[in-house]
């Protein structure tokens, strides 16, 4: 069969919106793609671990009280969940590699802006540049699913998913060391190069996606979900400073209530929306955004455990007194485990069905929590933990996108993708509420400090664990379990003609 039948220089996929302008054959390189692909996710992953280790410090560093310096780390969670389900949508719309390359662009920018920053507010404005490139990720992911074979996509999609903790783990000790032996602007430096290299390998290697839904954008739908996420995120990451019953804190919780009603409202009635609620409501991306949000939640509370466990004094009789080196150290196994398991993830995903693949995934989380809690007192206890929770993160992240891309139609999938991504954030950012919570209020004295006490830790990976458990009941009631995953878009178009050929 020829390549022009093959691929049809313009063919509408199932959408009637949407269009397919083939510009030429697929990619030539696929391992090129991946990697490429694989490479940006991870050098924007890096930004969730890359001020760790300067956290302490920034007061001191930016001559700022230390409420206001958190929110070096408040800007990049906002700016991210604002940018991630716009972005993904600008990409449906106009360009998925485009979009890629905008936001790298921002990526760059941000860690120049704080690579010169010595105050407060320019690292802010820095950190928000940064979490603007969070939608990198489901932007890669939407690409492979475009330009790949349909035979490569689930080991594809399930390396770029696992490129987020590979970046996150294999951050935090070269961020430590970085931090331990150089000026800390080096670390906004060294993101800089990394962000140019993708940029320059991504316009030279990734072919854009000609799978479009044209249109016209939906601005007010844009705003009223910003305008719903910031408060809601607010109240969420800010409500342990500013306490959980005070004005601020349930005046933004109910503000973002109403104002979500209203964009959903919106939404609804809106002939071209932001995010296609009536396609969200299908029960594959229902119940995979569900069990999105508790793994979000799960993983988050490994995260907030360990370090914390690894730095804590020895004289406490449970932490372990190691640097901030050492838990970098400890935790970055746990990125090359993920890396590892996105192969294993793509072979069950194709013999069993991505939800298959979603449920060992969560059961397999909740293993690692419910080890954690026997097994706390050295160093290799944790080294353990972390890599069994990792393999667990490797299997769901795999599967989610996987999930998504079956049930939703080519021309949506930068939107769904990234709402998916948005599901995750939420659910780390109530793991960090909650724990935040039980941490203070399950203290010791030591010295005259409290601290978070043993018991206190156990309950928060307990709570993990349950999280997890609930992500694994929710994956249950996924329909199509038995799936080999997503069609690519060459599917979509090809299937008709070449029957036609054959017949």
């Amino acid at each position: 069969m020829s390549d022009a039948l093959a691929r049809p220089a313009e063919a509408g996929s199932s959408s009637p919106t949407a269009r397919k302008a083939w510009a030429g054959p697929p990619s030539p390189q696929p391992n090129a793609v991946v990697a490429v692909l694989a490479l940006a996710g991870i050098v924007v992953s890096l930004m969730q671990t890359l001020v760790i280790p300067i956290v302490p410090e920034l007061p001191r560093l930016l001559d700022a009280e230390a409420s206001d310096t958190a929110w070096a780390v408040t800007a990049t969670l906002l700016a991210a969940a604002v940018a991630t389900p716009v972005v993904g949508r600008l990409g449906d719309m106009f360009g998925k590699r485009r979009m890629l390359l905008l936001s790298i662009v921002l990526l760059v920018s941000g860690s120049v802006v704080c690579g010169l920053a010595d105050s407060l507010v320019p690292m802010i404005v820095g950190r928000a540049l940064q979490g603007l490139a969070a939608a990198v990720v489901p932007l890669g992911i939407s690409i492979m699913r475009d330009a790949l074979p349909a035979d490569r996509l689930a080991g594809s999609t399930a390396l770029m998913s696992a490129s987020l903790g590979v970046g996150g783990a294999l951050g935090l000790p070269a961020a430590a060391f970085i931090a331990d032996n150089w000026n800390w602007h080096i670390l906004f430096w060294v993101s800089a190069a990394l962000g140019a290299v993708a940029f320059v390998l991504v316009l030279l290697i990734v072919p854009e996606s000609e799978v479009r839904t044209g249109g016209r954008f939906d601005l007010v739908g844009s705003l009223g979900l910003s305008a719903g996420l910031v408060p809601l995120l607010l109240a969420v990451s800010k409500g342990g400073d500013w306490g959980w019953t005070s004005g601020a804190t349930l005046g933004l919780g109910a503000g973002a209530v109403v104002i979500l009603l209203a964009w959903g409202r919106w939404e609804l009635r809106s002939a071209q929306p932001l995010v296609d609620l009536r396609t969200t409501a299908k029960p594959q991306v229902l119940f995979t955004n569900l069990a999105s949000v508790a793994l979000g939640f799960s993983m988050f509370a490994m995260s907030l455990v360990l370090p914390q466990l690894l730095q804590l004094p020895e004289q406490t009789g449970y932490g372990l007194g190691r640097s901030m080196l050492t838990v970098g150290l400890v935790l970055a196994p746990q990125g090359l485990v993920m890396m590892a398991m996105s192969a294993v993830s793509a072979g069950v995903t194709k013999a069993r069905g991505p939800k298959v693949t979603l449920m060992i995934g969560a059961l397999v989380v909740a293993a690692g929590y419910g080890l954690n809690i026997a097994l706390m007192s050295e160093v290799w206890h944790l080294v353990l933990v972390s890599c069994v929770i990792g393999a667990g993160i490797g299997f769901t992240y795999g599967a989610l996108p996987a999930l998504i891309m079956g049930a939703v139609d080519p021309s949506q999938t930068g939107a769904a993708n990234s709402l998916n991504t948005l599901m995750r954030s939420l659910g780390t950012s109530f793991a960090g509420a909650l724990a935040g919570v039980i941490l203070a209020q399950m203290t010791t004295d030591f010295g005259g400090h409290a601290l978070p006490s043993e018991n206190g830790f156990k309950v928060v990976m307990a709570i993990g664990a349950g999280a997890a458990l609930l992500a694994f009941a929710v994956a249950t009631l996924i329909p199509g379990g038995h799936r080999s995953g997503p069609r690519t878009s060459a599917d979509e178009t090809t299937q008709p003609t070449e029957v036609a050929a054959e017949a």
